[in-house]
C-alpha cells in the first residue's frame, strides 16, 4: 500500500535544481531534469551521507563525501564507493503541485 501527497509546488525546483523534504522522516531529494522531476532517498548508500549537498549533474548527483554518483532516475549507483542503488519514489504533477508516493507501513 502506497500514499500520496503534495510535497513541493514546480516552481520550487527549477530546472538542474534539487530541492529536499522529509516525509514521515524519511528524507527525500526531489531533482528537476530537465523539466522532468525525480524523487530518491536523501541518503548516500555508501556512508549515510545526504545527497542534497551533491551537486546535480544532468540525470545524476554526486555524493559530496567521497564522490559516488547516483542516476537519479532509476537509483542506481554509478561510480564506487557506492555499490547500492539508492531507493526512488514515484512522482506525479498535477497542475503546479509535485507529488510524491511513498509507502506505508
Amino acid at each position: 500500500m502506497s500514499s500520496s501527497q503534495a510535497v513541493a509546488k514546480i516552481g520550487e525546483i527549477p530546472p538542474e535544481t534539487t530541492r529536499k523534504v522529509v516525509i514521515d522522516g524519511t528524507p527525500i531529494l526531489l531533482c528537476n531534469v530537465a523539466g522532468s522531476i525525480y524523487a530518491i532517498e536523501d541518503v548516500c548508500t555508501h556512508d549515510g551521507g545526504e545527497l542534497d549537498q551533491g551537486e546535480l549533474e544532468g540525470e545524476r548527483i554526486m555524493c559530496p563525501r567521497h564522490g559516488a554518483y547516483f542516476d537519479v532516475k532509476t537509483g542506481a549507483a554509478l561510480t564506487l564507493p557506492a555499490i547500492l542503488p539508492v531507493r526512488t519514489f514515484p512522482v506525479r504533477i498535477e497542475g503546479e503541485d509535485v507529488y510524491l508516493e511513498t509507502p506505508q507501513g
